[in-house]
Parts: C-alpha cells; structure tokens; sequence
C-alpha cells in the first residue's frame, strides 16, 4: 500500500522524505538513498506539512541530527516488509543510542545464526532509516560496512550518538 501522506524536509545530511501511512510513519529515506522510492513515485504521494504523525516525525530527525534524543515513541508502519525483516527492523529498535551490534551478533539474537547475508539485507531494506537506526549495525570487527544511505552518513549518525571509536 502506498502511503497516504508525505513531507520533504532538509536536513544537514541532505533532504528526506518522510511517509505516512493510515497505521504510522512507514518510511524516512534520503534522496539519493539505494533501496527507496523513486523520485517519481514520492511525487505521486500526496504532500501533507500538517500531518501530526509526519510533523513529529520530522522534528524527530531533525533532533536526531543535532545530537542523542530519547527513541521515536510514535506509530510505525512498517508492514511493507517481510515478516523476517519486520523481525529485523523491531530488533534494531532495541540497540541504545551510542552502541552497535554487528551483523552476526544481530543474527544470533533473531536465533538465526545461519542467516547474517539475510539479516544484512534486512538492515539494508529498513524503510524507516534514523527512526529504525540500522545505522548501529557494522561489521564483524566494528568496521563501517553497509549503509544504504551512505557510508559518510553512517558515520555522521554515529558520531552524533557519542558512538565510541568514531
């Protein structure tokens, strides 16, 4: 389902867009981010600046982008994945601001051990990017690996968050 509602905002890491649907905020991609909507389909979606759930959504990032703020407590939507991602998805919103997890160890808490390449690609399809902060998964040796928004981004999030190390 497409959504309902969007707002394009500026930020200091370049503009975003944000996605509402009828169930929550279902989406927060970058413009040039791999694995978003298409310049053209976020034209079709209908603007709304006055939306309650969009409007806090952006002062949310915005926030974020100064430096740590407490989680997004707002509605998600995040229906647009597969349940083995909806499952990723909830788990990155259980890493503290300041801390990462790597890919591995995100897998062995999801108890599937086996499956980092699909954990990883789960991360890399996060439609709810800064929300969801699929930004805290790095490497197996804390390297910066995998960000689809970019891997400068990745590092600017981090280092807000008082990450250690970077």
């Amino acid at each position: 389902m497409p959504p309902l509602s969007a707002l394009r905002i500026d930020s200091p890491l370049g503009p975003i867009t944000l996605a509402a649907s009828g169930h929550g905020l279902c989406g927060v991609w970058f413009d040039d981010q791999k694995h978003g909507p298409s310049e053209s389909q976020r034209q079709q979606w209908p603007k709304d600046e006055h939306h309650p759930v969009l409007q806090n959504a952006a002062a949310h990032v915005l926030a974020c982008l100064k430096g740590p703020v407490p989680p997004w407590n707002g509605p998600l939507d995040m229906s647009a994945g597969t349940p083995f991602q909806q499952s990723v998805w909830q788990a990155l919103l259980r890493i503290p601001a300041g801390q990462s997890l790597s890919y591995g160890e995100l897998a062995r808490q999801l108890k599937t051990p086996k499956a980092v390449r699909a954990v990883g690609a789960a991360v890399g399809r996060n439609p709810v990017s800064i929300i969801v902060p699929c930004h805290r998964v790095v490497g197996a040796g804390g390297q910066l690996t995998g960000y689809a928004g970019g891997l400068w981004r990745k590092q600017a999030l981090l280092k807000l968050e008082g990450h250690p190390g970077i």
